[in-house]
C-alpha cells in the first residue's frame, strides 16, 4: 500500500484509491500523517482488515498538495559516499563503515515544493529514503527490513561552499536549508516490491537532461546493513528518516563543475516508489 501527507491529511492508497485514513477508521487514527507511525503494526493490521492494503495501480494521481509522507521525523540520519561509483568519482577510497550526518528536521518537504536556493553551489544527491516503522535498538541483519515501514524518494540537496567550509566540514547545516530534504510524493510499503534492495535510481532535470542513473543494489551498505550499523549506536524511533546515499553524477564531481540555478526543475525517480518534483527557485 502507499502512503500520503495530501492537504495535511493522511492519505491511503490502495487497489480501490485514494482512501482518508480518519474518515475510513472512524477516528481510529486520526487526520495527522505522522499518526501513522505512532503504532504502525495497529495501523497496517486496521488497513489489512478493512480490505484497504494491497497494490496501488499507476503514478500518485495529480490533486491536492502532498507534503512529506513524514511531517515531523524526531530523527534525519543521511549516509555518505555509500556508492561505489559515488566514491569512485569523489576521488576517495571506499569507507569501511557508514559515514554518517544527518539533515535537520526543519529541512524536510514534499512533493513539489519550491526550494529557494540560498546562493553559493548548490548540488543534487538523488536517494532512496527509508522510513522506520518500528523502534529499533541493536537490530540483528536478518530482522532489519521489519523495522522499515517503507521507502520513499528523496533528494539531499547540498549547498557545496558551507558543506566544505571551515577547518572541519559541515556536512549537517550545509545540508539542511529549508527545502533541502525533500520526500514523497508517497511512502511504498516494502511488500509492493519483489526486491527492495533493487530498485532503479534516477534524476533528471525537467525536459530532459539525466544527471544521474544507477540502482540501490549498487550501495555499499545496504539498507540492512545501514539499520545495523545505525542501531547499534541510536534507538531509531518510529518515523525516523534514512537517506542512503546518492550514486554517480553529482554536480561537484564535474568537469567543469554544474550547480542548480533558479527556473530549474529536479526530478527524482525510483522504481515502484514514483517521482518528486522539486522545483528550485531564487
Amino acid at each position: 500500500m502507499r502512503l500520503a501527507n495530501i492537504d495535511g491529511r493522511l492519505v491511503l492508497r490502495g487497489p480501490g484509491g485514494r482512501v482518508d485514513v480518519a474518515e475510513a477508521s472512524g477516528g481510529r487514527f486520526g487526520p495527522d500523517p505522522q499518526d501513522a507511525y505512532r503504532d504502525w503494526d495497529a495501523f497496517t493490521a486496521w488497513a489489512r482488515g478493512a480490505g484497504l492494503a494491497g497494490p496501488a495501480e499507476g503514478p500518485a494521481p495529480d490533486g491536492g498538495s502532498y507534503g512529506p509522507p513524514v511531517p515531523r521525523p524526531a530523527q534525519v540520519f543521511a549516509i555518505g559516499l555509500n556508492y561505489r561509483e559515488h566514491a569512485a568519482e569523489a576521488g576517495l577510497d571506499e569507507p569501511a563503515s557508514a559515514t554518517v550526518f544527518t539533515k535537520f528536521p526543519t529541512s524536510v518537504a514534499g512533493h513539489d515544493a519550491p526550494v529557494e536556493l540560498p546562493g553559493g553551489k548548490v548540488d543534487w544527491e538523488a536517494e532512496l529514503v527509508v522510513v522506520i516503522g518500528r523502534r529499533c535498538h541493536r537490530a540483528a541483519r536478518e530482522d532489519a527490513w521489519s523495522y522499515v515501514a517503507g521507502l520513499s524518494v528523496g533528494q539531499d540537496l547540498s549547498e557545496r561552499d558551507l558543506q566544505l567550509s571551515g577547518p572541519v566540514p559541515q556536512f549537517s547545516l550545509g545540508k539542511s536549508y529549508p527545502g533541502f530534504a525533500p520526500v514523497g510524493p508517497e511512502l511504498v510499503t516494502t511488500d509492493e516490491f519483489a526486491d527492495p534492495g533493487d530498485l532503479a535510481i534516477s534524476c533528471a532535470l525537467e525536459g530532459g537532461e539525466v544527471l544521474q542513473k544507477s540502482r540501490t543494489s549498487c550501495m555499499i551498505f545496504d539498507v540492512p546493513e545501514l539499520i545495523v550499523q545505525l542501531s547499534a549506536v541510536c534507538p531509531l524511533l518510529p518515523g525516523d528518516l534514512v537517506f542512503t546515499g546518492t550514486p554517480s553524477g553529482v554536480g561537484m564531481a564535474r568537469d567543469p563543475q554544474r550547480f542548480l540555478s533558479p527556473g530549474e526543475v529536479l526530478l527524482t525517480t525510483i522504481e515502484g516508489v514514483g517521482t518528486l518534483r522539486t522545483p528550485l527557485t531564487g
